[in-house]
């Protein structure tokens, strides 16, 4: 049974909240953005791949799976122990908002954390003291958008919805209503 987030919203979070006591719908919690981030800090240094192959590569695939081409981000100064230099690539990152965040919300959803392996729902302690959710995604075989055997380079992505509400107890029980997998023991 597919779950869609907007109908979701407000079948079951709007109706929760109202009877909580919130006045309106923009006081309760909603998912504002959703951050996609991988880092290529070690892989840039190390001497395996070139530098525009890893960028153009894990750029492509992450355009796939989110539809949106991502930005290099850059580190802001060099550190020696870890064979940094200022301006050098350290990882890429995609934000969405509206409907490009609701349709990857839906896939993570309904195709790519069903298709994962031995997956007993994300950890509770991922939230933050505001609500915000972070996760990591290390299997991208999940995507159907990318072919496996085609990967050369391994990547792995960070996943961060921020959520506009009071608190974090609000934030669980939005994502605990909208049927995200979380776990059942804190």
């Amino acid at each position: 049974m597919k779950i869609s987030y907007t109908e979701q919203y407000e079948k079951e979070v709007m109706p929760y909240f109202k009877d909580k006591g919130y006045a309106n719908k923009y006081m309760m919690p909603y998912i504002s953005k959703i951050v996609i981030n991988s880092g290529i800090g070690k892989l840039v240094t190390s001497d395996k791949y070139s530098k525009d192959d890893i960028i153009d590569q894990i750029s492509q695939n992450i355009a796939l799976i989110t539809g949106q081409k991502p930005k290099v981000c850059k580190a802001k100064k060099s550190i020696a122990g870890f064979k940094l230099r200022e301006g050098m690539p350290v990882g890429l990152s995609v934000t969405l908002r509206g409907k490009n965040m609701i349709a990857f919300y839906d896939k993570l959803v309904n195709v790519v954390i069903p298709r994962t392996r031995d997956f007993w729902g994300f950890n509770r302690k991922n939230f933050d003291l505001n609500g915000n959710l972070s996760i990591g995604v290390k299997e991208l075989s999940s995507f159907l958008e990318i072919d496996s055997d085609k990967i050369k380079i391994p990547f792995s992505l960070q996943i961060s919805f921020s959520v506009k509400g009071k608190n974090k107890e609000d934030a669980v029980k939005m994502f605990e209503l909208l049927k995200f997998p979380l776990s059942k023991v804190n």
